[in-house]
């Protein structure tokens, strides 16, 4: 059951690098992909299907750590606490910044009087500072994400915690996943926006090469987590008792639903021709 708790922990961590990444890395160069309120719109479009189950597969990799390997997860809170907290801030910026252009566009958030039959709220337009506001949360919650996770890793691969790493490695290795990150984005861009965005994120990701650039990035940042995890002490550090016993099965029955209805809707809105590098 130890094995299997790790698996499903590599599992759930690498498959939120993979699909995480490309919205992360979009957001980092919205700015040059997206020029307007309309191409803004399009970027959302294309990041918001996925949104569901980059939280979902946050939640099931903590809890999965958290449940089985309790002293590695106090262990790596302990020691790299400054770049988890700065990882946490910039996914709750980013994703503030993508849901409240969503609840803006929506009319929600609307008051009615009590006793009220309530009617769907009217499309509304946020103002130019309230849009430039959403999106400063969403690149600058994005580059913060990314070059967390470097810091992050520089830590963990070094043996350090991130308070002491420093100087060329932490900024190197920082510096590095970031551009990982970004290209992962363009990448995601070239096969899954459309318009301008798509035509801007082709000149980088190359005309032909969307599909394998996509597959080199998602195969480099799923190597991420495997070799930063492979320096936490997890064999051996299982929790005692029924709790692996129990946890293990609990997280694949809970994960299964939620992943494969988010899935399903990403492929429905890609198979609808969202993407302008769709066939």
């Amino acid at each position: 059951m130890q094995t299997l708790a790790v698996v499903l922990l590599a599992v759930f961590t690498v498959g939120w690098f993979v699909l995480s990444g490309a919205g992360v890395g979009v957001g980092m160069v919205l700015p040059w992909l997206a020029r307007g309120p309309y191409e803004r719109g399009l970027v959302r479009r294309a990041l918001t299907p996925s949104l569901r189950a980059d939280e979902a597969l946050l939640v099931l990799a903590a809890g999965a750590l958290v449940g089985c390997f309790p002293e590695s997860a106090v262990r790596l809170w302990d020691d790299h606490l400054p770049a988890l907290a700065a990882l946490l801030l910039g996914l709750a910026a980013r994703d503030a910044g993508l849901w409240g252009q969503h609840g803006a566009r929506t009319g929600r958030g609307s008051r009615t009087r009590p006793g009220a039959r309530t009617r769907p709220g009217p499309r509304t337009r946020p103002g130019a500072r309230t849009r430039w506001g959403l999106d400063a949360l969403v690149v600058y919650g994005s580059w913060a994400a990314a070059l967390s996770c470097g810091w992050l890793l520089a830590g963990l691969v070094s043996g350090r915690t991130a308070g002491s790493v420093s100087g060329v490695l932490g900024v190197s290795t920082a510096l590095a996943v970031g551009a990982l990150f970004a290209a992962h984005g363009l990448a995601f861009g070239a096969l899954r926006l459309a318009g301008r965005p798509f035509e801007r994120a082709r000149l980088l990701a190359g005309r032909t090469g969307g599909r394998q650039t996509y597959g080199l990035t998602a195969a480099v940042l799923a190597a991420l987590p495997l070799v930063g995890g492979a320096r936490l002490p997890l064999r051996g550090a299982a929790a005692a008792g029924l709790v692996p016993g129990l946890l293990v099965p609990a997280a694949l029955a809970v994960a299964a639903v939620p992943l494969a209805a988010a899935q399903l809707r990403v492929w429905r809105t890609f198979r609808d021709g969202l993407g302008g590098g769709l066939p």
